[in-house]
């Protein structure tokens, strides 16, 4: 037989895959290699297709996977070369300091392509979840054509497409798109319109209904398969392999405290017959008087299986979710670094190679990045199916295995997991960025709400810390998805006490004012290790994780961490046990007559049992504190509500017992002349809640949704002035100390694009004209635009690292070059894709209409040719419909405080410089504006 043609016209390949090519502004998209082959075909008719090339042949348009960038909400370090002319970044023009690149290949696919465009390159590198939806652009019609008369349509401000990975939304045309539905759904007076617009009010209800009620069943499978996994590190029940110990051994006796100076511990030896230790197991009965050999076997199990739990957490975290294994059909097709020459379609300039820096979606606690996609950010994956089960079963293995981590923090992005998954199947969200970060604002309401069992605290936590944007009418839909899931959580009971979480506990005494100075003393402390806290394990990320040996073996410093917290916290029982219990403890009241002692922490008689008590409480919050800076931030599933909470608490309780020894001392000094001389008046518990709370907002810099979630955690507000004084006084310390929180922290040393709209920047000198960029590329209506000179003009954008912006529109003036419109990247590269095969057809762009914009949003070019429409875009070569026609525009001597609302307070992805005059003068885009502010930050410290 002869030998294959390696080389298939675009027609036949068409009608192999029966993959037709899009039919008009409104069509979805088909695979990122198929349209990178529409693009490379223009100017070029026998280019080779991406199915039968050569393994090792690279061009324009199928550059190595390996030499590929993609800027993760940077700018580029230097200036690419593009036939031989070399043109040079904004940041570099105006030498500014070089952010480093997240390099990206595309080689795989998130899910497969439907079979309408499936083929079998696209099958060979699907990944593991093999479910995908057809996919659409996002502006979809909003009437039906045959529905409502083309006077009484809607009009918008052209036509947006889907948003690529580390791209910024729109949030101005999201609104605009929303009223825009509304608006047309207000115009249908039939019963049937009616009954489509109640539909369309209850939807949000319904969907943060869903997302409430899947949040708190997730949270209840961590939570007991938590429970579970930590206990079998100690031993199993002989009841049931896969009960938990809480449950297998649910009445707790007195707890027998045994001294062991050794090791400044306390061995607190609790009576459960049906609990049977690996010590006992592995020991034969004759053995087992002696004890150092069966503490010697228990000590070995419990190491031994928290690195196994630890392992696999860290495994499945890098292999299932790092950001390499990630690519959409939404991905742009021309990430490439230069074109191929006319006549040798296989030529290439590579780039030099550059260090690899690849991300974990499931990794951390996942606020961050929450903040970071809340407030207009695009990263495909992040909130996805895969990341939200590598996150719950990482979770709960990363947790078992002793960490000194918690899981309070990862069920925010847990329960943002799940909201984008249900927001997928309502188009109203699905089809909009805007509206769909409301529902995520209100699953992270959720989330909190889960993790602490408290609805109103996850509400204002979601408004403090974590939103960008919050209507009054996120607000309420926040407050009833945290209802719901903290309802439905109760009736699940994960602890099988009836209560939401582990250290909710209740105190039935008040506080005195003799006791506003230790509060007072303990919010400093609490600032003190916040900010330390935050600057050690800053810099032990920076230059330990990121600049040694182990950025090559996450796994490694896994095992390592592991191992070393398991040696330290064996001996000590404050250290040993988990997280969530230690609150729990550290927090309890010790009431009269009870037989509980909650792990010896209730001191009867002070002058003989409170040293011992606070020496183990001391090393355990060394030993905690110490864990935790290197633990925060290594490749598993990790949050810092709770270590930072134990840290807080443990300190608490030691003051809470150096008071409690002092009146018991001195029953009759005035200090104490309140209690009446009442030798139970001090609340050692108390204490450590006013500490916990200090310490984690020294931590994370939250106030008032923390004071809040105190409230509900002790279902009272009699401790309401403590709370709220410790809080304050931590974080006004903590921001003398360190001005940036543990999350700021992450998202700078992770170089992720958030524009914070709280913080205040001194402008000085400084003038629009020191950040407008003005060697943009343009198109002018003035020239003839061939596909193929807007297909280079789109090149040259990707190679100057501005492919998350787009191309001012321009026609001459009589002293200058006036706005017709703007068009983004994203839109010239799918218009060019259905026009690729007349490469030398002339493209137009023509002004705005007095009353509108585009016209009606038709389903496609097509349907628009049928009915015999003549609005713009009825033309495949009128890209008029691509455009905004009113972009934002500032003069060049307005403030910058202008332009830091505009992006700020209005979400605009660019801002159009002009002149007094009116005539354009350059843009600002989102990431040049970033990088401006970061460098005057830099140079303001």
């Amino acid at each position: 037989m002869p030998p294959m043609k390696k080389t298939l016209s675009f027609s036949a390949l068409d009608a192999r895959r029966e993959e037709p090519p899009p039919s008009g502004p409104l069509s979805g998209p088909s695979t990122t290699e198929w349209r990178r082959q529409r693009l490379l075909q223009i100017g070029n008719p026998n280019a080779t297709t991406s199915a039968e090339a050569p393994a090792d042949e690279t061009s324009s348009l199928r550059p190595n996977p390996e030499l590929r960038p993609a800027s993760y909400g940077t700018l580029p370090a230097a200036a690419r070369i593009n036939g031989g002319k070399q043109k040079s970044s904004f940041r570099a023009r105006h030498a500014l300091g070089a952010l480093p690149s997240l390099l990206i290949p595309k080689g795989r696919y998130t899910n497969p392509p439907t079979p309408s465009v499936s083929s079998p390159r696209s099958l060979r590198n699907s990944s593991y979840f093999a479910t995908q939806r057809p996919i659409s652009a996002y502006d979809k019609p909003v009437v039906d054509i045959d529905e409502v008369p083309v006077e009484g349509a809607i009009k918008t401000n052209g036509i947006r497409v889907w948003y690529s990975s580390f791209t910024s939304i729109d949030w101005l045309h999201d609104a605009i798109k929303d009223s825009a539905r509304l608006g047309a759904l207000r115009k249908r007076k039939s019963r049937r319109g009616r009954i489509r617009r109640q539909l369309d009010r209850s939807i949000g209800w319904i969907a943060v209904t869903i997302i409430g009620v899947l949040t708190a069943l997730i949270a209840f499978m961590i939570v007991r398969g938590e429970q579970w996994l930590f206990d079998i590190k100690e031993g199993y029940c002989t009841q049931g392999i896969f009960k938990a110990k809480r449950f297998c051994c649910p009445i707790l006796d007195d707890d027998v405290l045994r001294l062991a100076p050794a090791f400044l511990t306390l061995q607190i030896e609790e009576g459960c017959p049906a609990w049977r230790t690996w010590g006992e197991y592995f020991t034969p009965v004759a053995d087992r008087a002696d004890w150092l050999e069966t503490e010697a076997i228990e000590y070995a199990m419990y190491t031994v299986v928290a690195i196994l739990l630890a392992v696999i957490s860290s495994l499945l975290t890098i292999h299932l979710t790092a950001s390499t294994s990630f690519s959409t059909r939404k991905d742009s097709g021309v990430l490439s670094s230069t074109f191929a020459t006319e006549n040798d379609p296989k030529a290439v300039t590579d780039s030099p190679p550059q260090a690899r820096k690849v991300l974990y979606y499931a990794a951390g606690s996942g606020i961050p990045e929450i903040k970071t996609i809340l407030s207009g950010f695009v990263i495909h994956g992040y909130l996805g199916g895969r990341t939200l089960f590598t996150k719950s079963v990482g979770l709960a293995l990363s947790v078992a295995s002793g960490l000194s981590l918690g899981k309070e923090g990862p069920f925010v992005h847990i329960a943002s997991c799940v909201g984008n998954i249900v927001s997928r199947f309502f188009s109203k969200y699905e089809t909009n960025e805007g509206k769909r970060r409301g529902v995520l604002s209100a699953a992270c309401a959720a989330g909190v709400a889960v993790a602490f069992g408290a609805p109103i605290g996850g509400v204002l936590f979601s408004l403090e810390e974590v939103s960008y944007f919050f209507p009054a009418k996120v607000m309420w839909r926040s407050f009833f998805c945290a209802m719901v899931a903290a309802v439905t959580l109760r009736f699940l009971d994960p602890f099988g006490s009836g209560k939401l979480v582990l250290f909710q506990v209740t105190y039935d005494k008040d506080w005195h004012a003799y006791e506003l100075v230790p509060f007072v003393f303990l919010g400093v402390l609490g600032g003190v290790y916040g900010a330390w806290f935050s600057k050690l394990n800053y810099r032990w990320s920076r230059h330990v994780r990121n600049g040694t040996w182990l950025k090559s073996y996450p796994v490694t410093e896994v095992i390592l961490v592991t191992l070393a917290t398991a040696l330290l916290s064996f001996l000590n029982p404050y250290t040993r046990m988990g997280g969530t219990e230690l609150v729990y403890n550290l927090f309890a009241e010790c009431r009269e007559g009870s037989k509980n002692t909650h792990s010896g922490l209730c001191v009867l008689n002070p002058p003989t049992q409170a040293m011992p008590v606070i020496g183990a409480i001391f090393v355990a919050m060394i030993v905690k504190g110490a864990l935790t800076i290197v633990t925060f931030g290594i490749k598993v599933p990790a949050g810092i509500f709770i270590p930072s909470l134990g840290v807080g608490a443990c300190a608490g309780r030691i003051v809470g017992i150096l008071i409690q020894w002092m009146q018991f001392s001195y029953p009759q000094s005035a200090a104490f002349a309140a209690c009446k001389g009442d030798l139970n008046c001090v609340i050692p518990g108390l204490y450590a809640m006013v500490g916990a709370a200090a310490t984690l907002s020294g931590v994370t810099r939250t106030t008032v949704s923390l004071a809040v979630i105190m409230f509900e955690l002790t279902d009272t507000l009699t401790y309401a002035a403590p709370v709220m004084l410790s809080v304050l006084v931590a974080k006004t310390v903590a921001d003398a100390l360190e001005p940036k929180g543990i999350y700021d922290l992450v998202i700078e040393l992770s170089q992720l694009p958030y524009l914070d709209a709280k913080h205040e920047y001194i402008w000085g000198a400084h003038q629009i004209n020191d950040v407008t960029d003005r060697d943009v590329e343009i198109i002018r209506v003035d020239r003839t635009n061939t596909v193929k000179s807007l297909r280079d003009k789109l090149q040259e954008l990707v190679n100057s690292g501005n492919s998350d912006s787009g191309f001012p529109i321009l026609r001459p003036d009589d002293e200058g070059m006036r706005m017709v419109g703007y068009i983004g990247a994203n839109e010239l590269e799918h218009a060019l894709s259905i026009v690729a095969d007349n490469p030398d057809e002339e493209v137009f762009f023509h002004p705005a209409t007095p009353n509108g914009h585009i016209g009606p949003m038709a389903s496609s070019v097509s349907s628009l040719t049928e009915t015999g429409s003549n609005f713009i875009g009825a033309n495949p070569y009128d890209f008029s419909c691509y455009m905004d026609q009113a972009p934002l525009t500032v003069q060049d001597n307005s403030p910058l405080e202008m332009v830091q609302q505009f992006f700020t307070k209005l979400g605009a992805r660019y801002v159009v410089v002009t002149d007094t005059d009116g005539h354009y003068e350059g843009v600002i885009d989102k990431k040049t504006w970033l990088a401006f502010l970061d460098e005057l930050e830099h140079k303001s410290n």
